[in-house]
Formats: C-alpha cells, sequence, structure tokens
C-alpha cells in the first residue's frame, strides 16, 4: 500500500508502510494458549501447559532484545492517508474476538481437565497476562469518538471484566496523569504490589465516580441501563454464569482468577509506563501539559507489533486521538530497557527493578528528586514551579 501526501515545497511524498501486514503479529499471542491446549490433548503432558507463560515471560522479552528497536516514523506528509486508511481500523476490530475465545477455552479446559496443580497456576498467570491484551484492544477503540468503535472497545474490555476501563482511562488517567492525583501512575520507590493496591481500586473508584457524574448532568439516575460500568460488569456475570452452569461451581474460582490476572496486566503496564514520572504545576495552580516526556517510552519491534504500538506511549499521552499506526518516536523522552512483558517480569523483583530504573528515572529528573512523583509525598503537597518560585498553586488538571 502505497500513501501520498504533499509537503510545504509542494512536492509529492510517497510512502510505504513496511509494517502494515506485520500488525498481524498481534494474533500470534491470543493462539499460543490454543496451542498449549491441542498439544496437552494430544500428548497428555502437562508440560505443555506451562507455553503460554514461557511464551509471554521469556520468548518475546527474549525476542525483543535479539531483535531490537524500530525508531522509524512515517513522513508527517502521509499520516492523514495512514490514519483514514480502514485496514488498521478493521484489523484492531477483528482481534476483539480473540480474548473471548482465549478466556471460554480456558474455562472449558479447566472444567474439563484434571491437571497438576503447577499447570492451573501456570496457565492463569500466562493466559491471564495475555488475555489482559483484551484490554490494550480496548484501549485503542475506546479512544475512537464513534459509538460503533466504543461498543467493540466495550467488549474486548469485558472479556476480562475491566468494565470501567474506558471511562476511568479517558477521563482520569489522561487527565491526571504523571501526577500524584492519579492512582495509575507509578511513584519513584513504589514497587508494583504497593502500586497494585493503591491502583486497582482507585481506578475502580475513579471510574464509578466519573461515570455517575455524566449520568448525573443528564439528568438520568446512576443505577440505569445507562450507566455504561454496569453494562459492562452485566455482561461479563451472564457469561461467567453461563460458563458455570455448562462446567460447574469448580470453574468460579478460575473464572475470578483469569479476571483479575487481566487486571493485574493492566496494572503492571501502568505500572511501566509512567513510574516516578512527574508533570509540575504551572503558576496558575494547573498542572503543565501532557508531553512526551512524561510517559516511558519502548520502541522493541516485536512486542510492539503484538500490541498495536502501545509501547510507543510517549506519543500516545501527548496526542491521545493518535492511531496506532501513526504514533512517534521522539529523541529526547525517556526509554526502558526492554518491551513491556520483559519490564513485567523485572517489575516482579522490586529490588532488581530498583536496581535498573531508579538511576534512569532520576536521570530524568536530572538528578532532582523534587522534580518525580515520590512514593512518600501526600497528595497536594507543593512540587512545582510556583512554589519554587515563591507563588502558590492549587491542584488542577
Amino acid at each position: 500500500m502505497i500513501f501520498t501526501g504533499t509537503n510545504a515545497a509542494g512536492e509529492t511524498i510517497t510512502y510505504r508502510d513496511g509494517k502494515r501486514y506485520l500488525w498481524m503479529l498481534s494474533f500470534i499471542p491470543p493462539l499460543v494458549p490454543l496451542l498449549s491446549y491441542r498439544l496437552y490433548l494430544e500428548t497428555h503432558n502437562p508440560l505443555a501447559t506451562l507455553i503460554p507463560f514461557v511464551f509471554i515471560f521469556g520468548l518475546i522479552p527474549l525476542l525483543d532484545m535479539l531483535i531490537g528497536e524500530d525508531t522509524h516514523n512515517p513522513p508527517a506528509e502521509v499520516v492523514g492517508a495512514m490514519e483514514a486508511d480502514p485496514y488498521y481500523l478493521r484489523l484492531a476490530r477483528f482481534t476483539v474476538v480473540f480474548p473471548w475465545v482465549n478466556y471460554v477455552a480456558l474455562i472449558a479446559f479447566f472444567g474439563t481437565q484434571e491437571l497438576p496443580w503447577w499447570s492451573y497456576v501456570a496457565l492463569l498467570l500466562g493466559v491471564g497476562t495475555i488475555n489482559g491484551g483484551a484490554l490494550l484492544i480496548g484501549h485503542e477503540l475506546g479512544h475512537k469518538p464513534d459509538k460503533l468503535n466504543i461498543l467493540f472497545g466495550t467488549l474486548a474490555n469485558c472479556a476480562v471484566g475491566y468494565a470501567h476501563f474506558r471511562v476511568e482511562h479517558n477521563r482520569g488517567h489522561h487527565t491526571w496523569v504523571a501526577t500524584p492525583e492519579d492512582p495509575a501512575s507509578a511513584r519513584f520507590g513504589e514497587s508494583i504490589y504497593a502500586f497494585a493496591l493503591r491502583e486497582l481500586p482507585g481506578a475502580f473508584r475513579r471510574g464509578w465516580r466519573n461515570e455517575a457524574e455524566r449520568l448525573t448532568r443528564r439528568g438520568e439516575p446512576v443505577w440505569s441501563v445507562n450507566n455504561e460500568i454496569l453494562q459492562g460488569f452485566a455482561l461479563t456475570f451472564v457469561v461467567a454464569a453461563a460458563l458455570i452452569a455448562l462446567f460447574g461451581w469448580k470453574v468460579a474460582p478460575f473464572i475470578v482468577a483469569h479476571h483479575f490476572l487481566g487486571w493485574y496486566a493492566l496494572t503492571q503496564a501502568n505500572y511501566v509506563e509512567h513510574y516516578g514520572l512527574l508533570r509540575e504545576k504551572l503558576s496558575n495552580g494547573r498542572y503543565q501539559p501532557v508531553e512526551p516526556r512524561h510517559s516511558w517510552n519502548t520502541n522493541h519491534i516485536v512486542s510492539n507489533l503484538m500490541t498495536f504500538h502501545l509501547q510507543r506511549h510517549s506519543d500516545h499521552h501527548a496526542n491521545p486521538m493518535r492511531p496506532y499506526q501513526s504514533l512517534r518516536d521522539f529523541d529526547d523522552i525517556p526509554r526502558l530497557p526492554n518491551g513491556y512483558t520483559g519490564m513485567f517480569g523485572l517489575a516482579a523483583i522490586p529490588p532488581l527493578w530498583f536496581r535498573v530504573m531508579d538511576p534512569k528515572t532520576l536521570a530524568w529528573a536530572g538528578g532532582d528528586t523534587s522534580k518525580l512523583n515520590l512514593r512518600d509525598r501526600p497528595r497536594g503537597e507543593p512540587n512545582d514551579l510556583a512554589s519554587r518560585d515563591g507563588g502558590s498553586a492549587t491542584t488542577g488538571a
């Protein structure tokens, strides 16, 4: 596919997107669990149940390390044409089916097979993390303004029971990102486990509050069929009830664990995306606009192709409506040393995470900890341009 545009001098710019069909690599992670089940059913060797875990936490980080990064940006003159091409959007919509297939297949597998205890653990960790990819699909589609894409995004989110994601992410996280007020922005010195205890309930409360405010402005009751969060949870509960009816109550704990691990996959992403980074306040008391430097970025090509460029997170937060195919890299932004799943593994061992990431975060702040989103700083404590200049500041978005 050739895209064309015109530069300031009136010259025609032509461009071929070399990643156009490579985005289909996003189909691979959700197919891996199905391969695992097939191999087990053919061999009855429980080692086959380790495949999803090894794939997501071993093979992908290794490939990212070996194959490296892609810093290429499409020419600005053709970005409009790329964004108008429906192929990319259709590809994202099509992937909505995968987390649902994976979810049902996992519960059916657990409901019909007798496995060693470690197989259950390995499959839940591997498949739960892979199915957390439902939220990256919901993330991409949930940023679109039209009802059809919002519907597709909501369906993706409900595959792991995270019905409040679009409301919380769009109206909450994007407003308060990289500030002490944001439960979805990790603080410097905060472990992934401390962050999860703050982020998981905090994100739900903020999402519910934002949806309640929306309905109240429209003169509608919060507990109504028009509540987007209740709609999503209703779908989640109906599907869970159907699976329990088919396979018995023994699968109920696995359904809960699957959804929790899908939530935790998003928590891991939020943790690595903004760890320690801080937007300062201006003299008017409002936070400075979000810039690419307020998100950790990675250009590791393998994991980026499998996650619809989610890892070019710096451009996403600076330009939330920009679709995945045209997200850009920048020179002066904080960079992660591996793709997301490699960083998830590092975060799981806090001493290793701090050893690797704290020096990088301090370097981003020029060695000045007052410029970091610190673990021990209470919300609302001055940490801004105004206070350093002798002024005053109030919380703002």
